[in-house]
């Protein structure tokens, strides 16, 4: 079966998010007063095979745990829906 997987990676809340403080002072440049905090990640999606949703959602466990994040400075969500109507 195909399954199609939407991952969110974003930097832990405790940790400075140098580039999402630049894009805050920034928004004060553009008069978009009210912004007080941007923080800034990373959006994956991934299409993949598995025997089952179970089985789809060991697979992407493991993409975010050994390779897609960084688990010591972010954190991740996925969801997981199947790509066959």
């Amino acid at each position: 079966m195909k399954f199609i997987a939407e991952i969110d990676i974003m930097p832990k809340q405790e940790l400075l998010d140098p580039q999402g403080k630049t894009v805050t002072a920034s928004m004060k440049n553009l008069d978009l007063e009210g912004i007080e905090d941007v923080r800034i990640g990373k959006h994956i999606q991934m299409t993949l095979e598995a025997d089952s949703e179970a089985a789809a959602n060991e697979k992407v466990e493991t993409a975010c745990q050994k390779l897609l994040a960084n688990i010591i400075m972010e954190n991740y969500s996925y969801s997981i829906i199947s790509a066959e109507s």
